[in-house]
């Protein structure tokens, strides 16, 4: 997996563990994190890798005028649980998704009734976007000294995500680090913030499952604003030409983001059988031609 996604051969491997890259051996075979894996593919700069290759597919929409991202989408929204040592059946709890306040809709749901093991939460989901940039020039300005301050946005477990001064000690940061700090920097400066978990949607047609938080502040207008710090930051990393679509993120809505009821370090779902094994979520959404 290593030489596929980090697409070298077996010598580039060897000089990367004497490096330092940690693994783990099992009958002979080397086996590398795969977060790790992909923060090496994606800053190795050699324009092959299988992260940077797939980064620069996901985010293309990022340099494209952003007029489509304002219009009313549909979404086959699908959620597969799984409790891996459950303790019996119970009640599932899914942090479902929190998008009519934000002009959507949520139709057609199918929850999980109570059960074991296994199960799956099925919706149509409508989203839309709307230009409501932020207007204080606080908030402009904390956000803005986040962005500058050089923070390498990784791939990181969610349960680490959650231990966001950790993360930013590291001179790292991710979707959920990012929105939890900058929300703890908005509530210092005196505004009503909180970070928020959700979904981006349409990566690889839905087969993938993207963590994804962004902060909700009360801007000076009273309204409450969706800043989505993190991929204000890595549409920067792709090109100049992002610039219509970073100041989108700062306040705005877009239609490729279903918000959750989750705030930004709760966990996405919940199975009440007793297990203390955290519950697998996997996001299935497709877009609704």
């Amino acid at each position: 997996m290593a030489q596929e996604m980090l697409r070298c051969g077996t010598a580039e491997i060897d000089r990367l563990v004497a490096a330092g890259l940690p693994y783990e051996e099992r009958s002979g075979v080397r086996h590398f994190d795969a977060n790790d894996l992909y923060n090496l593919g994606m800053y190795s700069t050699t324009s092959k890798t299988q992260p940077e290759l797939a980064f620069r597919m996901l985010f293309r929409f990022a340099g494209r005028p952003v007029d489509d991202l304002l219009r009313t989408k549909n979404w086959d929204f699908q959620v597969h649980l799984e409790c891996p040592d459950c303790a019996g059946e119970a009640p599932w709890r899914l942090e479902e998704p929190d998008i009519v306040r934000f002009g959507g809709n949520v139709a057609d749901v199918t929850a999980p009734a109570p059960g074991s093991g296994s199960a799956t939460y099925t919706a149509t989901v409508t989203t839309t976007g709307a230009r409501t940039p932020v207007l204080s020039p606080v908030l402009r300005q904390l956000t803005g000294e986040y962005l500058a301050a050089g923070y390498r946005w990784q791939m990181i477990p969610v349960p680490m995500q959650a231990d966001y001064a950790l993360v930013h000690e590291l001179g790292a940061t991710s979707c959920i680090a990012a929105s939890l700090l900058l929300a703890e920097r908005f509530r210092g400066a005196g505004y009503r913030a909180e970070a928020k978990r959700g979904w981006f949607c349409g990566v690889l047609g839905g087969a993938l499952d993207l963590p994804h938080a962004c902060v909700e502040v009360e801007d000076d207008d009273g309204k409450v604003k969706t800043i989505d710090i993190a991929k204000a930051q890595l549409a920067a990393r792709l090109s100049a030409s992002t610039g219509e679509f970073q100041e989108l993120c700062l306040g705005s809505i877009y239609n490729k983001v279903i918000p959750s009821t989750a705030s930004g370090n709760a966990a996405l779902a919940h199975h009440e059988c007793g297990s203390r094994t955290p519950v697998h979520v996997r996001a299935d959404i497709r877009s609704v031609r």
